[in-house]
């Protein structure tokens, strides 16, 4: 079925004139003049004393010919916009729809228009079209949820978090529900930039108006969420404490309590908490997990399995759910009943690689090796193949069984050929952490020279040979996986950042090109920009180098694009900007060679004696 806001059915004309009534009374007075006009050009049927001999017949005198010219309200280009894009929109031609709608919504400042066009795009998934439609949507309506909402999915998609919160704290503040908490999960789970996201969250509750928005309990208890997972347990739990003041009865309340109180070794309280939790919303099965994982901590196994059974009773013994609490006993190491979950599973058509990946893991922890090794091998293709693998030859490792691990994998190799890049490059990884660096070599020459057009293995020695300093060797082989591969973002932008950050003469502009083929294959990559900016920053162009960098910086707030950054301000003459940026970044960890290295050949960076103030890239 079409959506309504394109197809307006039969009367298209008058609904393209009447549905934007709120284009202002101008608008609607050019619009009637023009469809009077219009109307009476075609009918074609009434006299008039300034035409002769006919409807198509020259004027005698053009009455409009002293009329001033039209510069606002509905002329015919206007409405030629409109109806076309209500004829695109019937014939399903949303792109066209939505390109029309916007177009009028950039000369008419109508926020109905912005909204048709968005919906349009929307209908026909044209991702650019949707976001510079919602764009206009919001400008023309700052206070709409709608048009923000979709800005945040979108920009969280591409995994630009910082600017995904600032729609949802934009819908907050006009008095909406931005869900600010669940992309607190999110984040916490995807491993974004914390620090920088609890900036932006600290900055909106310092607001002087903060705490009388409607939803001001769903930013604090978002704000305890990252504090949390940044190990800040204290602040965390006074905000806990604010929300519980002001929306006691708030689910989401008490199940960040109860993983707070499990976090700080609390494990009555996190039993407390998921208990009134599991009160407050009795179908939820994140309380009845929290609680079986409480009493598990507390040493309560029977209570704990009581929960759990209890659980898989409600939900008909759902495979899923047995994997997913023995796992939550193996991990809280208690693997007897991990295994009196796991029993019913054994023996039924289609056994889980989980499960049998679980059995290796009980199996092992009792020190039976061989057994163990034996469920591992059962693991088929899929998710669980490779963890499996790499579990198995760590556990052989461990007993001192090297060279049974080497044969396991070989064999493997030979059996799964699908997987054959993926284990040879685990070999190599458990003997570098072996301090087998020699060997590791050894294997990923051979196994180039049987499979020469390996770009997987061919990447993985191009990388090792960079860390040994051999250069030429690095590009040889990024070369080759060019030449299978040619649109390899990841060895296009490799090769073009080495160039670039190597500054060798002559060779910036072939950096320039490899990092620009790159960023045509993977535009919303942080590593890319960062390529960018610096490859532009090496050709004297520090102004255009600035933007790539601050949204590299802005998904990627790691020392690399920090230094990178800090240089280009400081090349622009804002040096102060740069200190504040490194002092803040210096502050989250102590192991940062990257900056120490930028601070060795610009001294005058360094950020001490600076005071800590609000920095413009946090």
């Amino acid at each position: 079925m079409r959506p309504r806001s394109i197809l307006l059915g039969s009367t298209l004309l008058g609904s393209s004139l009447l549905g934007f009534s709120r284009l202002g009374a101008t608008l609607r007075s050019s619009a009637l003049l023009t469809v009077a006009a219009s109307a009476f050009l075609l009918s074609g049927c009434q006299a008039s004393p300034n035409m002769q001999g006919g409807p198509l017949s020259a004027w005698t005198d053009d009455p409009m010919r002293t009329a001033p010219p039209i510069t606002r309200g509905l002329d015919a280009a206007g409405l030629s916009t409109l109806l076309g894009a209500e004829l695109a929109g019937q014939r399903g031609d949303y792109r066209s729809a939505s390109k029309g709608y916007l177009e009028a919504a950039q000369r008419y400042n109508e926020p109905a228009l912005a909204e048709r066009a968005t919906f349009a795009a929307r209908f026909g998934n044209e991702v650019s079209l949707i976001e510079a439609s919602a764009l206009r949507w919001r400008e023309l309506a700052p206070q709409a949820e709608a048009p923000n909402r979709l800005l945040a999915a979108f920009s969280l998609q591409r995994g630009d978090w910082l600017d995904s919160l600032e729609q949802r704290l934009d819908i907050v503040e006009s008095g909406g529900h931005g869900d600010v908490a669940a992309f607190a999960e999110i984040a916490v789970a995807e491993e974004a930039p914390l620090t920088l996201i609890l900036q932006q969250l600290r900055d909106h509750l310092a607001r002087p108006d903060a705490n009388q928005l409607e939803h001001h309990s769903d930013v604090l208890l978002a704000t305890a969420l990252i504090e949390a997972a940044l190990g800040e347990t204290t602040l965390a739990q006074q905000r806990l404490n604010q929300v519980e003041a002001l929306d006691p009865e708030s689910a989401s309340l008490w199940l960040v309590k109860a993983r707070l109180a499990l976090e700080v070794d609390d494990y009555t309280a996190a039993q407390r908490a998921a208990q009134q939790g599991l009160d407050l919303a009795p179908d939820d099965v994140r309380f009845i997990l929290l609680l079986a994982q409480a009493e598990i901590r507390l040493n309560n196994i029977s209570a704990a399995e009581v929960q759990t059974n209890a659980l898989l009773e409600s939900h008909g013994g759902n495979q899923d759910l047995r994997l997913a609490l023995a796992q939550l006993y193996l991990e809280e190491g208690h693997p007897k009943p991990a295994q009196r979950l796991l029993q019913p599973l054994i023996g039924q058509p289609n056994v889980p690689n989980l499960a049998y990946y679980l059995l290796g893991a009980i199996t092992q922890s009792q020190g039976d090796i061989d057994n163990a090794l034996l469920y591992y091998r059962q693991v088929s293709e899929g998710n669980e193949f490779l963890s499996a693998r790499a579990t198995a030859a760590q556990m052989l490792i461990e007993d001192d069984r090297l060279l049974d691990a080497r044969a396991f994998l070989r064999i493997e190799r030979m059996r799964f050929d699908r997987y054959f890049s993926e284990l040879v490059m685990l070999e190599v990884q458990l003997l570098n952490e072996m301090n087998q660096q020699q060997d590791a070599s050894t294997l990923l020459d051979r196994e180039i020279t049987r499979t020469p057009d390996d770009t997987s293995l061919l990447y993985m020695r191009a990388m090792r040979r960079w860390e040994m300093g051999d250069i030429a060797g690095m590009e040889s082989d990024l070369q080759q996986v060019l030449r299978t591969e040619p649109d390899n973002a990841e060895a296009l932008n490799a090769l073009g950042y080495t160039l670039a950050d190597l500054n060798l003469p002559g060779r910036l502009e072939e950096a320039f090109e490899l990092i620009e083929r790159a960023y045509e294959q993977a535009p919303n990559n942080p590593a890319v920009l960062d390529s960018m900016g610096w490859v532009y920053f090496r050709l004297g162009k520090p102004e255009e180098a600035l933007p790539w960098l601050e949204s590299a910086y802005a998904q990627l707030p790691d020392q690399e694009v920090a230094a990178h950054l800090a240089e280009v301000l400081q090349a622009l003459g804002r040096s102060d900007e740069a200190r504040q940026l490194l002092q803040r970044f210096m502050q989250r960890t102590n192991q940062h060679p990257q900056i120490d290295d930028l601070l060795e050949r610009h001294p005058e960076l360094s950020p001490e004696g600076v005071s800590p103030i609000d920095a413009p890239y946090e």
